[in-house]
């Protein structure tokens, strides 16, 4: 493909494109991340990347390929996406605590004439936070753009993450590895 294009805000999808050695354009896609209700865990993410990818606003030749990409956070049976403000990203870490929860990234590829779409689920267990460490987090970090209110690469992903089980790049935002052999594959 001459043209690919990231079609997300995220700076961290931004410079893990960056460092897999890709050149590309960033675009935009203006939808209202509403799912139906019914999907399951892996499905709400795949479904949203889909919305953006069709959404996206970018010239399309036969030469463009487009990348979209969703994460949510899954845990004790619920969706945590950004949190609003201070309190909710405190509640979020507070729910995260001393558990394991499921970080799940659809991404979705894009021609002129196909698409292809497939999702990267990755475990994470918090060790028990102190409410001193998620204030100190929340208050130094500010951590309003990202599902489940933490960035794994971030300073509470250093003191409070135990293990990952999966692609830690998918905990990121963007599972990189899987990403490329989908590329790889969809192009050829």
């Amino acid at each position: 493909m001459s043209t690919i294009w990231l079609i997300s805000h995220s700076p961290r999808r931004v410079q893990l494109l960056r460092d897999l050695g890709l050149e590309f354009s960033i675009g935009e896609a203006h939808v209202e991340e509403v799912y139906p209700a019914e999907l399951a865990p892996e499905e709400i993410p795949v479904y949203l990347s889909k919305l953006k990818a069709d959404a996206a606003v970018v010239p399309m030749t036969d030469e463009t390929l487009i990348i979209t990409a969703d994460t949510i956070v899954w845990a004790e049976g619920k969706v945590l996406g950004k949190p609003a403000d201070e309190v909710e990203a405190r509640a979020m870490l507070q729910l995260l605590s001393g558990k394991t929860h499921q970080v799940i990234t659809g991404v979705t590829l894009r021609t002129k004439d196909s698409s292809k779409s497939f999702y990267e689920s990755t475990d994470v267990t918090f060790a028990t936070l102190s409410a001193e460490d998620i204030d100190y987090y929340v208050s130094h970090y500010r951590p309003f753009d990202k599902a489940g209110a933490y960035g794994i690469q971030e300073w509470i992903g250093m003191v409070g993450v135990e293990s990952i089980k999966g692609c830690f790049y998918n905990v990121m935002g963007l599972p990189v590895h899987r990403l490329y052999e989908e590329i790889q594959g969809f192009l050829h």
